[in-house]
């Protein structure tokens, strides 16, 4: 297995003491099923190109330049040298500026997240802020230049390490209050909100990633396997409409029907991602065989 290569190198800082930290990518898309775009007339795969709205003509990419709209057909021209010196210069340091109860972040303002490893020194201190926000059952606000921008990074114990998540500003994440203002004002009780706190309780469970399946993901897969075996997916039938009724019905229903769907779910949750891996197999076995009815789907 090939080492995963750091996104970033740098240092955390807190008070006077610094160490070097290497920084992962902790969620990827890159195992997600990929497709290109083909002429359907030849097969042969199609290329992006800019052109001019107004003249229709290609801009090849030494003539294109950024450009911010003032007004309706007017833009203000920003060379990329021009750019590249707004961007803020970059320290390389992850400096602490305050330690914060860890569930003080409202999770909407997360963005991404990622591992923060322990470059070659510097293991003993890395392990005292780990250690020491673990007792303390806090973790970090940090600032620093990643990707070209300056980002507020929250660092958190996470196993045996730490994780950073880039944080969203606060002119990025949208009111709630927008949201939610046609909220009507109801007041639950008696029975229905005693049928509610039953169907939650037979419902309760624990977070484990490994049992939640990508359903796209494995029907994609399923689909390129038929397509490359020369087969057809039966017709899936659509699931009946639910007939509108009162909701203090449809809790009583639900609080009967909890237990069996309950198993049900443990059942399909067991044979998640089996057609994904079929289809990998199926078509790395083609692809040595040669032959255009066996290419890579596209």
């Amino acid at each position: 297995m090939v080492a995963p290569r750091a996104n970033w190198k740098g240092y955390i800082k807190f008070g006077e003491v610094a160490f070097p930290v290497a920084l992962y990518t902790a969620a990827s898309s890159s195992e997600r099923i990929a497709f290109n775009t083909l002429n359907r007339k030849t097969g042969n795969r199609v290329r992006r190109e800019f052109v001019d709205s107004q003249t229709g003509n290609p801009v090849e990419r030494e003539d294109q330049v950024k450009g911010f709209e003032i007004e309706d057909g007017r833009y203000v021209v920003l060379e990329p040298d021009e750019v590249a010196a707004a961007i803020p210069n970059s320290d390389k340091t992850l400096t602490v500026e305050a330690f914060i109860p860890c569930e003080e972040v409202d999770d909407v303002y997360f963005d991404k997240p990622y591992y923060l490893a322990p470059d070659k020194i510097g293991g003993d201190a890395y392990k005292l802020l780990r250690d020491g926000m673990k007792k303390a059952r806090v973790a970090a606000i940090a600032r620093t230049v990643l990707f070209r921008r300056l980002r507020t990074v929250l660092i958190r114990p996470h196993g045996n390490g730490l994780v950073g998540s880039t944080l969203n500003y606060d002119y990025e994440v949208r009111s709630s209050q927008k949201a939610f203002e046609e909220m009507p004002d109801l007041k639950i009780e008696g029975e229905m909100l005693e049928l509610a706190k039953h169907i939650i309780n037979t419902k309760k469970g624990q977070f484990d990633p490994k049992q939640f399946d990508d359903r796209y993901e494995a029907a994609v897969a399923e689909l390129v396997k038929a397509k490359i075996e020369g087969r057809t997916l039966p017709q899936k039938k659509t699931p009946p409409a639910s007939k509108p009724g009162d909701l203090l019905q449809a809790l009583r229903e639900s609080a009967g029907m909890s237990a069996s769907a309950k198993t049900k779910r443990s059942a399909v949750n067991a044979n998640a991602g089996k057609g994904r891996q079929a289809a990998r197999a199926t078509s790395a076995k083609s692809r040595g065989t040669g032959g255009a009815q066996h290419r890579r789907a596209s």
